[in-house]
């Protein structure tokens, strides 16, 4: 099982179009993947979900997870890094196995000139720590309002590209 994970809890975020728009090129390659949008996680996960407690709410995430083989992780910039929404999601997951022996690609955007280098890197030391197996191939989309048109499909050439190149590889993963 593959899931796209739109890490922000931003509402009608590009981060949630970028998600769908890697979904539907997996499937235009006969993958299917789900989409999973942090504005979902339940709004009290730190106080019901954290050191051992565990919602019904968030059970069902949890379930999600473990049933994941891959991940996508999109991830907008945030303050130089990622999505701390991200990291809780992380830390409410049962370890080490939710994670451990699993795979995952990386994909960094934002709206200035870098895509989250900064982040997709910080995220992928968070990766090694739990095990999960990061794609080399880490994309950085910049300028983010200009790589997508009003139907959030990416419109640029050279993404385009890169974006394909990536999930061709993340299905060989």
């Amino acid at each position: 099982m593959i899931t796209i994970v739109a890490a922000t809890n931003r509402p009608n975020s590009n981060t949630l179009k970028i998600a769908k728009y890697y979904q539907q090129q997996l499937k235009n390659k006969g993958v299917e993947a789900g989409v999973f949008n942090l504005e979902h996680l339940p709004a009290d996960v730190l106080n019901t979900d954290m050191f051992g407690k565990r919602s019904e709410a968030f059970q069902k995430i949890q379930d999600m997870i473990s049933e994941t083989d891959k991940f996508l992780f999109i991830m907008p910039e945030y303050n130089g890094s990622y999505p701390g929404v991200l990291k809780v999601l992380i830390d409410a997951c049962n370890y080490p196995d939710s994670f451990y022996d699993k795979k995952a690609a990386l994909v960094g955007i934002s709206s200035g000139k870098y895509g989250n280098i900064r982040g997709v890197d910080h995220f992928t030391g968070v990766c090694h720590y739990i095990h999960l197996h990061v794609l080399p191939l880490r994309l950085h989309i910049p300028n983010i309002k200009t790589e997508l048109d009003a139907s959030g499909n990416l419109i640029k050439e050279d993404t385009i590209q890169f974006t394909n190149e990536q999930i061709e590889k993340f299905i060989r993963f």
